[in-house]
């Protein structure tokens, strides 16, 4: 009697092939990510250094004592070599230790902990604003204009769009606190007292990456609905929420979700300005007024925490792309 073995199937090749993948990727953006630490601790790190003149007369002024330049150089280590101030830095932020504020000899970390809520609220509230809106924004733009139809209704989102989107966030914020809070009274000009004080920063800051973000996604659109996978669900005649949001929208995915991790990136950079506008006493305001009393240590802690917090979301998104498409991975091109 003869027996036959089946034929061997194709997931185990697969599997292998999956976690080769998730592997290499996971090398060579941990590698980037380290090289990216490193590059940020020392950036901050020659923040002090770097300052022309003396650091300890910058601080204490032109009218200093010499004894108390002296004492304060020695606070900072500024007396030391620098390849071993560079090591006590080091030790300092492998201790979470961002030393302690000139202007309140209070602790940078605590500073940083009770002002970042703010600055985040603003930031991925912005955000949370950009994808609702710009994606089905962009996608209707897109679907209603393919092929050539409505000329002017693309012209018009064209320029609206370019416009808007190169609309630096202060001015619009100004605008906003003049037309909504004084003309109109709707909402508060400022501060985190009153009801609702995070619906004009938020806009503000929304508004030119929101449609940034919606021409990038009606281009793609205009292109996922010229393939022929497209042509040919079009002519299976499925429904338009079937065809769009399941077709087409995740071969939006990818485009879009890089182009808004680095906008989200520069959101937090963005909220420095915003929140000065607005009064808001997030990591913006405190670095506006570590920058006038010359608070090095909070500087850096802020600079610091800000370009952490940028490396983290763009590994984020690298992840989520990988596992949206695969292909974005850096894989074999096939299966």
């Amino acid at each position: 009697m003869t027996i036959e073995l089946a034929a061997p199937t194709q997931a185990r090749p697969r599997m292998r092939w999956h976690r080769t993948t998730w592997g290499s990727f996971a090398l060579r953006r941990g590698g980037g990510l380290l090289l990216s630490l490193a590059l940020l601790v020392l950036m901050t790190f020659l923040i002090v250094p770097l300052i022309p003149g003396d650091p300890a007369v910058a601080i204490l002024g032109t009218d200093a004592t010499p004894d108390a330049v002296a004492a304060l150089r020695e606070r900072l280590n500024l007396d030391l070599p620098l390849w071993q101030q560079f090591a006590i830095y080091l030790q300092s932020l492998a201790a979470f230790d961002l030393g302690d504020s000139f202007r309140y000899s209070t602790p940078v970390l605590t500073t940083i902990v009770t002002k970042l809520p703010y600055t985040a609220a603003l930031a991925f509230g912005a955000i949370a604003v950009v994808v609702v809106v710009s994606i089905p924004l962009g996608m209707t733009i897109g679907v209603l204009t393919r092929g050539g139809r409505r000329p002017g209704l693309a012209v018009g989102f064209g320029v609206l769009a370019g416009f808007l989107a190169s609309f630096p966030a202060y001015v619009a914020a100004t605008l906003l606190i003049v037309v909504v809070s004084i003309w109109w009274r709707l909402l508060p000009p400022g501060g985190v007292t009153a009801p609702g004080w995070f619906v004009l920063p938020i806009a503000a800051l929304a508004l030119g990456p929101t449609f940034a973000v919606a021409r990038v996604v009606r281009q793609e659109t205009y292109s996922v609905l010229h393939q022929d996978y497209m042509r040919t669900a079009r002519g299976r005649r499925l429904r338009s929420a079937r065809l769009y949001v399941r077709h087409a929208l995740p071969n939006l995915m990818a485009s879009t979700l890089t182009l808004t991790g680095l906008i989200l990136a520069g959101l937090l950079g963005g909220a420095i300005i915003i929140e000065t506008v607005f009064s808001i006493p997030g990591l913006g305001s405190e670095v506006v007024q570590a920058i006038i009393f010359k608070d090095y240590p909070v500087i850096q802690g802020i600079i610091l925490t800000i370009g952490v917090i940028a490396i983290l979301i763009n590994l984020l998104i690298d992840v989520v792309l990988g596992l949206i498409d695969p292909r974005t991975l850096g894989g074999p091109a096939h299966v």
